[in-house]
């Protein structure tokens, strides 16, 4: 991967993502730094990376087509991620024919917003409705299955729990999802505790991955926060007992978890979603840890083959 990427440079220079425009020089630096720039291992690929408006918020997405794309996946990544560090999903995506559109979002990536904070999980509705409204502008093909990473997956979850999915909807894939955080009720103590005195408290990076080039990475990824907000706590805490309460769903996800996963406190939130949705499809993997979409390659490739016979 490249080191000479400059956010600041480039994100006053992205347009409107259904206008297109030439791909400019600083979005192929950031293509290259992130290993994005998948058309040179696959010939037809193209990309595009732009930018769309949900209330206060300027959301940067990007676009990827296969020559004869078959069906849509739509992305959203984890908590402190970005579309960025999705390669290994897209590339394996771009092989199954999906068209890819994933987006930043607020306070992530290149997007704006206070760093790594929200309001109230609402607002990850509010982006995620308009990342639906850009793949119908797009006229991206259908059906339009849908994956989420951890704080992506609770995204999906709220969403097919909320109301009727759009039709175009096809699979949803949840990856490691969030529904409580590991030691929660330690968490919550500590957020009444510092809420009425601090905005934010550092950041302290965890092994979540068994693949140490990743880890390294992470370290001096320049859109990486480095802080956890109170803000974002807080949001936490009043959307779990409202999900944990949401009416049944019949739908029936696929479900993928690592069982080292030190990050989210996975065997409630398995129950949680047995109780919420038909017959969903779990993978349990031996000893893979939360960031399943960077975790070894043998690992990526088990979970690659299991979606593969369902997408297929």
């Amino acid at each position: 991967m490249s080191e000479s990427f400059h956010p600041d440079l480039l994100r006053p220079l992205l347009q409107p993502l259904a206008a297109g425009g030439d791909e400019l020089p600083q979005i192929q630096a950031y293509r290259r730094y992130y290993g994005l720039d998948l058309g040179e291992r696959r010939p037809g690929v193209q990309g595009r990376l732009g930018c769309f408006s949900v209330g206060t918020y300027r959301i940067v997405a990007q676009v990827w087509w296969p020559e004869r794309p078959r069906a849509t996946l739509l992305l959203l990544h984890g908590y402190y991620d970005h579309m960025g560090l999705y390669r290994h999903v897209l590339d394996w995506a771009l092989g199954m024919g999906f068209a890819v559109l994933s987006c930043d979002l607020p306070g992530h990536g290149l997007s704006s917003g206070a760093p790594a904070s929200i309001d109230d999980f609402a607002e990850y509705q509010a982006v995620f409705r308009g990342l639906l409204a850009e793949a119908a502008v797009l006229d991206l093909p259908r059906p339009w299955h849908l994956f989420g990473q951890s704080t992506g997956g609770a995204i999906l979850l709220d969403y097919l729990l909320s109301g009727a999915p759009r039709p175009e909807v096809g699979e949803t894939i949840l990856s490691a999802p969030l529904v409580r955080p590991r030691s929660w009720g330690l968490s919550k103590l500590g957020y009444r505790a510092l809420r009425p005195f601090v905005e934010s408290i550092p950041r302290r990076f965890s092994d979540n991955s068994g693949d140490a080039a990743f880890l390294a990475f992470i370290q001096r990824d320049p859109l990486q926060a480095r802080i956890l907000p109170t803000a974002w706590v807080g949001a936490l805490a009043r959307w779990i007992p409202r999900i944990e309460a949401a009416p049944r769903s019949e739908r029936s996800p696929l479900i993928i978890q690592g069982d080292a996963d030190l990050t989210v406190d996975w065997r409630h939130n398995l129950d949680v979603l047995r109780d919420k949705f038909r017959d969903p499809q779990l993978l349990m993997l031996p000893s893979a840890r939360h960031h399943l979409a960077n975790e070894r390659e043998a690992v990526r490739q088990r979970y690659f083959d299991f979606l593969r016979e369902r997408l297929e």
